[in-house]
């Protein structure tokens, strides 16, 4: 009797000892003076991050279309990323939506990254320009390694993101 006390109490304390990745969600926002059309003709195409200090090229397919739009991001740093898919699009919201399923690590330490990109009108003449994002670190098992372990990945997304968010903010509102 007491091994299967003894089996129960350890098979009940099993989930505790795993640690698996969790999907992580980082939400970041600016306010712009600027109306949400002038804002959006900014960042309103998918294949133009001129907009985004890191990125030095952007080239694919598809335009602005769901259904075929691709775009490989080669980022200053000589990193890149592949296919990454325009999953939704709505010009008329001011609204698109990304997936990259696929990430080298050395570049981005995530993995199955999306995105979704918005501009919403807040009082007369200003915006508010929100990017969230959602994704899993870098490393899939258990004990990942600093550099791909949950808090590198959140880091890594907002050190791209947060830039681009306040250089998007000075050039709108410098007259650029």
């Amino acid at each position: 009797m007491r091994c299967w006390i003894l089996a129960g109490a350890l098979c009940a304390s099993l989930p505790a000892w795993a640690h698996g990745p969790t999907r992580q969600k980082l939400e970041l926002s600016v306010d712009i003076a600027a109306p949400p059309a002038k804002i959006w003709a900014v960042i309103g195409n998918f294949h133009d991050l001129s907009w985004v200090p890191a990125v030095a090229r952007v080239a694919g397919p598809g335009g602005n279309d769901p259904d075929t739009a691709k775009r490989d991001v080669t980022l200053k740093s000589g990193g890149s990323w592949q296919a990454e898919e325009l999953s939704d699009y709505d010009a008329t919201k001011f609204t698109y939506g990304t997936f990259l399923p696929h990430v080298d690590v050395h570049v981005l330490p995530v993995a199955d990254f999306s995105a979704h990109l918005s501009v919403t009108a807040l009082d007369a003449g200003h915006s508010h320009v929100e990017w969230r994002s959602a994704f899993y670190r870098g490393y899939p098992n258990n004990n990942p390694p600093p550099e791909l372990n949950e808090a590198a990945a959140v880091k890594a997304i907002t050190a791209f993101c947060q830039p681009a968010l306040d250089a998007l903010k000075a050039r709108l509102e410098s007259g650029h």
